[in-house]
């Protein structure tokens, strides 16, 4: 049996599932990510520069992609030896994940599949990836 991974995923937690034939394995990582940051000085529209208009929005931005990179990047460390994976969750993170995952192009694995569910417990999602792999063998 091949190594495959799971990965449950939105912007508070990843929770990734291993399996192999001695069985399987689970790691929950959290996410450095704010979603909901306030600069100082943010509620004025006008800087210290006179009426010259400065938004704080496009720092905000900027920081937001710098702290998914690094949630991304701790995910990719535990998923490297991993042959197929497919990942899950119900938010929108699992197509920014995805993603950043198909632009690095010296990966070995496959991806199989992004599909939507629901926060679950973990055992639901140790479960939940041991019947897609088990459907997806029996497919093929």
């Amino acid at each position: 049996m091949e190594k495959k991974a799971g990965i449950w995923i939105d912007t508070q937690k990843a929770f990734i599932v291993t399996l192999d034939k001695s069985g399987h394995a689970t790691k929950t990582i959290l996410s450095q990510i704010e979603t909901k940051v306030r600069i100082a000085g943010e509620s004025k529209d006008f800087t210290r520069f006179g009426k010259q208009y400065f938004s704080p929005d496009e720092k905000k931005e900027n920081k937001r992609k710098q702290e998914e990179r690094d949630f991304f990047k701790a995910i990719l460390k535990e998923i490297t030896i991993s042959d197929e994976i497919v990942i899950f969750g119900p938010a929108g993170m699992k197509k920014e994940l995805e993603k950043f995952l198909r632009e690095d192009t010296s990966l070995k694995f496959m991806i199989m599949s992004v599909e939507t569910a629901a926060k679950m417990t973990d055992n639901q999602m140790v479960s939940w990836v041991k019947d897609y792999f088990n459907h997806v063998s029996v497919g093929s």
